[in-house]
């Protein structure tokens, strides 16, 4: 986190949060702080930052949240009308990737603290770079044929079945390397010549437009599944292997699990019929204590399930709260880290894990906590 706040350090934190106006993440921020006994935060709208209206006030400690569910962001970071629609995400990046940055500048101008490091930010909306960071420092992941800088561009289907190919992946998930809820995700799936299908919530319409649907569907012959990657490909794609995950009920399960100031305090348990687990998806959460006694009862470890969290997490030092999505290994002994995200923590009425120091708070309330936690040791460390 930025140390540019250095000269109001110890006191008591006054927020500001720069986000949509009225959208439930900030309501539900706003309620962590004023039960807290602080000030309503102060809220920037993301639109003021896109206009270059933003400012901050000296010794204010800034979070930035999910410029989403906002037509008109979106139309100026995207160019494209419907918010339902995939396309535009490259885009989408280098605009908000720039508007963080002027964030961060206006943060510095101000003599404010920032709880989220423009750098972190750009990581974490690439998933090529985000998963190069987490392999490079021992984190588990998938492996991906298209990781890091270097890693060729993914310009077609042809290119997706050649990388297949070459690094003998039959199954692999094709992800937009800077999505984000699914959007433009295909689970593709091969079995020998001619046997290939991909599960995927992308509609594409008779004019070739792609739109994202609540509908998990599947596609089951190649020249469709190439029509829809050849549209997403200009915007940037990410390959990874698709690893078979722990089930419960017959359902494939994972988690995410939220860390805020480099430690794992709030999760929850995800299970789906199909390979893609988010809730607005059809997604069910399932039962954490089971989840932790299958871990378990097969000789794993859930400490250490949480600890591949906390080092995904400290990839990023700058920022203050990330949401990891945690993968589980068929026999539930083995954990890796499918991606971080920068705005994971939208798990309302979610208390805080046994252990964790955020027991009986909200991801929210957490991040509060910590932020007034960090002040009361500063001001400690300051007194004679």
């Amino acid at each position: 986190m930025s140390p540019s706040a250095s000269s109001t350090a110890g006191r008591a934190p006054r927020f500001a949060v720069v986000g949509v106006p009225g959208n439930r993440r900030v309501t539900l921020f706003q309620d962590a702080v004023r039960a807290a006994g602080l000030p309503a935060a102060r809220v920037v709208p993301w639109l003021d930052v896109l206009h270059g209206e933003a400012s901050f006030l000296p010794g204010e400690t800034v979070r930035m949240d999910s410029p989403g569910e906002d037509t008109e962001v979106e139309r100026l970071l995207r160019a494209v009308g419907d918010p339902a629609r995939v396309e535009g995400t490259a885009r989408w990046y280098a605009g908000f990737t720039s508007a963080v940055r002027t964030v961060a500048r206006a943060a510095a101008a101000a003599g404010a603290e920032l709880l989220d490091g423009p750098d972190d930010v750009a990581v974490l909306f690439d998933k090529r770079l985000c998963h190069a960071v987490l392999d490079g420092a021992g984190v588990p992941v998938p492996a991906s044929p298209t990781s890091g800088v270097a890693a060729p561009v993914v310009r077609d289907w042809a290119d997706v079945r050649g990388r297949m190919a070459d690094h003998g992946m039959s199954r692999v998930f094709v992800k937009l390397a800077h999505g984000s809820s699914a959007s433009g995700v295909l689970a593709v799936e091969t079995a020998g010549p001619g046997r290939i299908r991909a599960t995927t919530s992308v509609e594409r319409d008779a004019s070739g437009r792609l739109f994202n649907s609540l509908r998990v569907r599947r596609i089951t012959t190649e020249p469709e599944i190439a029509a829809v990657v050849d549209a997403l490909a200009p915007d940037g794609l990410h390959i990874e292997r698709w690893l078979p995950k722990a089930t419960r009920h017959g359902r494939a399960t994972d988690l995410r699990v939220v860390v805020v100031a480099g430690r794992a305090t709030h999760a929850v348990v995800r299970t789906s019929h199909s390979p893609m687990t988010n809730l607005h998806l059809g997604g069910e959460r399932g039962d954490l204590d089971a989840v932790r006694s299958a871990v378990e009862a097969a000789g794993g470890s859930w400490s250490e399930a949480l600890a591949v969290c906390e080092r995904a997490a400290a990839c990023f030092p700058d920022t203050l709260c990330v949401g990891v999505d945690l993968l589980p290994s068929t026999g539930w002994r083995r954990f890796a880290v499918g991606e971080v995200n920068a705005f994971g923590d939208l798990l309302p009425r979610l208390t805080g894990l046994p252990g964790s120091g955020a027991e009986g708070l909200d991801t929210y309330a957490a991040q509060v906590a910590a932020v007034q936690n960090r002040a009361r040791n500063s001001r400690a460390t300051a007194t004679p």
